[in-house]
């Protein structure tokens, strides 16, 4: 079994190999690519890069305890592994309304933005004590209730499926461009 230090190891790892593959993919697509949405609706790969930095600074306040959503896990519904939780996880989510972007944005913002939440969720996730990530938990609407300690694992699968959705607005923008 997997200790505490050598999964969070494995979680830094995981996520920092995650986010540079999707800045990577930001950084080197067309300028008016990575800012034009798709015709059929949904977000720019500028605007999902703004998300991804979104939700990677709020799992990393839950982490260091700079948000107040984690609870104790005694006070929280019951609590599921990371595979159940992968499992279980829909293909599409509706983002809630503080993590979805603003209409206009620029990628130099969006890469500083990811730049700083990568660093806070990196500093969070060096930081989580085996007590806290056990001890406490956030529930969320669909995917129900998550321990601190998979909160990693829940990011760097978040910034893989933006990753792959990027690709995919990025691929089509490219398409019509012959």
């Amino acid at each position: 079994m997997e200790s505490h230090a050598e999964r969070i190891a494995r979680v830094r790892q995981a996520y920092r190999d995650a986010h540079e593959r999707f800045v990577a993919r930001l950084r080197g697509a067309p300028e008016d690519a990575v800012h034009r949405a798709p015709g059929d609706g949904g977000w720019s790969a500028a605007q999902i890069g703004w998300h991804v930095a979104a939700v990677d600074a709020s799992f990393a306040a839950l982490l260091s305890g700079a948000s107040p959503a984690a609870k104790p896990v005694a006070d929280a519904a019951p609590v599921k592994t990371w595979g159940e939780l992968a499992a279980a996880m829909p293909e599409k989510l509706e983002a809630g309304k503080r993590v979805q972007p603003p209409a206009d944005v620029r990628r130099d913002d969006v890469l500083k933005a990811l730049s700083d939440a990568a660093s806070k969720m990196d500093a969070a996730l060096a930081g989580l004590t085996e007590e806290r990530g056990l001890g406490y938990a956030v529930t969320h609407p669909v995917i129900g209730t998550v321990a601190l300690t998979h909160v990693g694992d829940w990011a760097a699968a978040h910034v893989a499926r933006h990753n792959k959705q990027a690709k995919r607005v990025l691929g089509t923008t490219d398409n019509h461009h012959g």
